[in-house]
């Protein structure tokens, strides 16, 4: 299975956006635009009508109270949606409407356990797997939620694996060993002096 670093980009205006995509581009094939709402986690990225180039592979990991409206008026911008499960008030309804013309993953807080989407698996795409508690930058990998990804592998082989949060050289090794095979990085690569340097220090811990 194809092993994908994911920059992470949190923005609070378009320039801050172009920003940083710029400084990342050229060195990743995906990139995890965070939508914040400060409702459902506490800080505000993205919770503009952002413009991004269509060119690139993005997804958005709604991190709002109403993702299926924000699906409704954006879905044009991104490949994938990646809504969490704890703030979805209709998934069967985001399956069925989106899957198909979108790729579909569901998010788990750190608390969150893996049986709230145990019944969506078979309908969609991929699972994200929060490994910090959501909503900051630089928030402490949390070790005890790579229990879910193994579960999950276990029982679904062949389904992408994302996780998100605390994603570095010292936490990548673990991840992958419990199952994921997709990694999204937000300041460990952002915010690197040298980006190339930094995915490739993560794509090397993952090779083997």
């Amino acid at each position: 299975m194809e092993r994908i670093i994911v920059p992470a980009l949190i923005a609070a205006s378009q320039e801050e956006l172009d920003e940083r995509l710029n400084r990342v581009k050229r060195h990743a094939t995906r990139f995890q635009l965070d939508v914040m709402d400060g409702v459902f986690v506490p800080n505000h990225s993205l919770d503009f009508d952002f413009r991004v180039p269509g060119d690139l592979a993005f997804e958005a990991h709604l991190m709002i109270q109403n993702p299926e409206e924000w699906i409704g008026q954006n879905s044009e911008k991104v490949h994938m949606i990646l809504a969490h499960i704890e703030s979805c008030h209709d998934p069967e309804g985001i399956i069925r409407k989106w899957r198909g013309e979108k790729k579909i993953g569901f998010v788990l807080n750190p608390e969150t356990p893996l049986e709230a989407i145990k019944n969506f698996l078979d309908r969609i795409d991929q699972v994200l797997v929060m490994t910090v508690n959501p909503g900051f930058y630089g928030s402490p990998f949390l070790p005890e939620t790579l229990d879910k990804v193994r579960e999950l592998r276990a029982l679904k082989p062949d389904l992408p694996i994302e996780v998100d949060g605390g994603i570095t050289p010292d936490t990548i090794r673990q991840a992958h060993e419990a199952g994921a095979n997709i990694f999204v990085s937000g300041s460990y690569i952002v915010k690197a002096d040298d980006v190339k340097n930094a995915v490739a220090t993560l794509q090397k811990r993952i090779e083997k």
